[in-house]
């Protein structure tokens, strides 16, 4: 009987998306335990960034042992409680947000030099920002709003920032640079509530965008799976918001029938294969691997519009990237397995580096 690969999927986080991440990896881990092949380490990780192993994915829970990550030849993680070392094969990330795909858990992987699912240090860090991969996109020819960027603690000229929204035209979105899933995130309707907007994302992340708003757009995604020449994309989706004026975290996660899915989305052959070939761009430049989800506005006359860059996207049964591959014909099951062997595979690309110094 061939022996289970172990796994380790780690979970929650100190992110605001801490509930989404749980819920994410909860199929996960049963997807993997359900093909037969892989012994799932469970490890959640509580809002104050403490490990715990855990009998079964999920929140915290009583049975719940403390577990730390170590760069140990014994093994990768301690439990103290039985003062045990165990030395998962492949991590696999399911954190989303703040200090889970912004390159700070990869940081910690690299470091314990393990395998890992999932992009590098460099392609979370740079995907993350909002603004680095608008500039990266724009640089590669992929058309991206018009917007500002303000910083928390510096100052900045509010009638300047209200007469460039006047001009650019209102609506405007004012996001947080460095968070997911719609957090902290205000549509603008006027001058007169836009510095309120702006104080509320400050809350959020250090930096913000003021981004031109588009009226009733289509937003679409499109998946992403492998590395380099080898990258594919998926069919595009589309999501729309039943539940307010743009897809929200409301909308997204809390009211029940908040958005509707269709995949894949109804636009003209041309425009789907425009965005897939946008997707692979810049999921390129970013120097991915692993996964990714690639969002853009598509306005009534055909505009489409570069929006971000998501490098753990949700993983759920409802979640719209294992939908993306389904409609491509790649089982969510198969994803898992591409992920879990392109993981291993730059595991041993990376070991296979010399690290002497030559002449």
């Amino acid at each position: 009987m061939t022996e289970k690969l172990q796994v380790a999927v780690l979970y929650g986080g100190k992110s605001t998306e801490h509930e989404v991440s749980v819920h994410s990896a909860q199929t996960v881990c049963r997807m993997l335990e359900e093909s037969g092949r892989y012994a799932v380490v469970p490890v959640f990780i509580n809002r104050e960034g403490y490990w715990f192993l855990q009998e079964k994915c999920g929140s915290a829970a009583p049975s719940d042992e403390a577990v730390t990550p170590v760069i140990l030849p014994q093994g990768s993680l301690y439990v103290p409680a039985r003062q045990a070392f165990l030395r998962p094969a492949v991590y696999f990330p399911v954190l989303h947000g703040t200090n889970g795909e912004d390159g700070t858990m990869q940081g910690l992987l690299e470091a314990m030099d393990v395998a890992y699912v999932g992009c590098g240090v460099l392609a979370s860090a740079m995907a993350m920002d909002k603004e680095v991969a608008k500039v990266a996109a724009w640089k590669r020819g992929i058309p991206v709003l018009p917007y500002k960027k303000l910083s928390r603690g510096v100052p900045y000229d509010k009638a300047a920032l209200e007469a460039w929204a006047e001009q650019t035209g209102f609506p405007v979105y004012v996001k947080p640079v460095r968070l997911g899933s719609s957090v902290g995130v205000t549509k603008v309707k006027s001058a007169a509530s836009l510095h309120q907007a702006v104080d509320f994302a400050l809350r959020f992340d250090t930096d913000v965008l003021v981004e031109k708003g588009v009226e009733n757009p289509r937003e679409v995604f499109c998946g992403l799976l492998g590395e380099g020449e080898e990258v594919v994309s998926s069919q595009c989706g589309e999501l729309k918001s039943l539940a307010g004026e743009f897809f929200d975290y409301q909308a997204k996660y809390i009211t029940t029938g908040g958005c509707e899915t269709r995949v894949p989305a109804q636009l003209p052959e041309q425009t789907l294969a425009a965005l897939r070939q946008y997707s692979e761009t810049i999921f390129k430049a970013l120097r991915g691997s692993g996964l990714a989800r690639a969002d853009y506005l598509v306005e009534q006359n055909g505009q489409v519009w570069f929006s971000e860059i998501n490098t753990l996207p949700g993983m759920s049964d409802t979640s719209l990237y294992p939908q993306l591959f389904e409609a491509s014909g790649v089982a969510y099951a198969e994803v898992l397995e591409r992920l879990i062997a392109l993981a291993r595979r730059r595991w041993e690309e990376r070991r296979s580096l010399s690290l002497e110094r030559v002449g």
